[in-house]
C-alpha cells in the first residue's frame, strides 16, 4: 500500500523521516513524499490532500473530525517556541496597530500570538525565511519567527521582543506543542498503528546513526550551515518526538481548550488519537 506523506524541509523533519523514506527500516507500506513549508502542509491537510502529514497544532485543531494524531514524529518541547522580533527601536507595547509578519495563518506560532494578551490583528503572511529580511528592511514592524530563524535573527540586526514559548511555559507549566504528525482516520486503527510504529523506529535509527541523514538534511534545509542544523535538531527533536507521553498530551489538550474558549478553533469531541 502506498501512502502520501508530507513534511517540511526543516532539519528536524528530514532527520526524523530519513530512515523511513530511504528504506533503512522495514515498513509494510510505501510512501510518496512531498516536501513543503509548514503552512502549505496545513492548507493541504485542510484540502484532505495527504494521507499523513506534519502539521501545526493550530491547523490540527480545525481537522480533528477527519484526522488523528500520531504519538511519534512531532515537535514539542521546552525553550523552542516562536519569537517575536523587531528592530531595536521597536517596543512590544507599540505593536497593537502595526503590521506583524507571520509564517502562516494556521501555524501554532500564530495561535500562540493570538492567545497572548488580546492577540494581534494586523498580520501579513510570509514564508518563514522571508520574515527577517522584511523586518530588517522596515517593510513590517515586527516578525514572528520559527525554525532555525531563532538562531540567526541577530545576524539581521534584530532583537527579541517576546518569546511566546517562554510565555506559554510560564502561563501553563506545559511544554510547547508546535507540530505533530496526523493520519486520516479513514486509514483505520491497524494501519495507523503501523505507521506510528515506523515513524518511531525511523527516529530511533536517526539517533543511532546521526551522521547518515546529513546529506539529506543539507539538500533540503533553508539554512545550510551544519552547525545551525545540528542546533535545530537538538532543540526540536527530543523524547517528545519519540512519544508524546502524558505531559505532551496534556499540553496539546490545554492548547486546544484555550483556543476553543477564544473561538479560534471549532470545538470537537473527537479523541486526539484513533480510538
Amino acid at each position: 500500500m502506498q501512502l502520501s506523506l508530507g513534511y517540511s524541509p526543516c532539519p528536524n523533519d528530514t532527520f526524523i523521516f530519513h530512515a523511513l523514506t530511504h528504506g533503512l527500516i522495514e515498513a509494510s507500506f510505501s510512501l510518496q513524499v512531498r516536501h513543503e513549508d509548514v503552512e502549505t502542509l496545513n492548507q493541504l491537510a485542510r484540502q484532505a490532500a495527504l494521507d499523513l502529514t506534519k502539521i501545526s497544532y493550530h491547523a490540527f485543531g480545525h481537522l480533528r473530525e477527519d484526522y488523528c494524531l500520531l504519538r511519534a514524529g512531532g515537535a514539542l518541547g521546552r525553550g523552542c517556541g516562536p519569537l517575536l522580533v523587531a528592530q531595536p527601536a521597536v517596543e512590544l507595547s507599540g505593536l497593537s496597530d502595526k503590521t506583524i509578519a507571520i509564517p502562516g495563518q494556521l501555524t501554532t506560532a500564530n495561535l500562540l500570538l493570538q492567545l497572548h494578551a488580546e492577540g494581534y490583528r494586523q498580520l501579513k503572511i510570509m514564508s518563514f525565511e522571508q520574515i527577517m529580511p522584511a523586518v530588517a528592511s522596515g517593510a513590517v514592524a515586527a516578525g514572528l519567527i520559527i525554525h532555525e530563524s531563532r538562531f540567526t535573527y541577530p545576524d539581521y540586526g534584530l532583537v527579541k521582543l517576546l518569546d511566546l514559548g517562554e510565555w506559554w511555559e510560564a502561563e501553563t507549566g506545559h511544554p510547547i506543542p508546535l507540530g505533530g504528525i496526523i493520519a486520516r482516520r479513514s486509514l483505520g486503527q491497524e494501519l495507523i498503528k503501523r505507521v506510528d510504529d515506523a515513524v518511531g523506529r525511523s527516529l530511533d535509527y536517526a539517533w543511532a546513526h546521526p551522521q547518515q541523514a546529513t546529506a539529506y538534511m543539507t539538500a533540503h534545509a533553508q539554512e545550510m550551515d551544519e552547525r545551525v542544523m545540528r542546533r535545530h535538531i537538538e532543540l526540536y527533536v527530543n523524547p517528545f518526538s519519540r512519544d508524546l507521553g502524558d505531559r505532551g498530551i496534556a499540553a496539546i489538550e490545554d492548547l486546544f481548550f484555550r483556543a476553543e474558549a477564544r473561538g479560534i478553533i471549532p470545538q470537537s469531541d473527537k479523541p486526539l488519537f484513533f480510538a
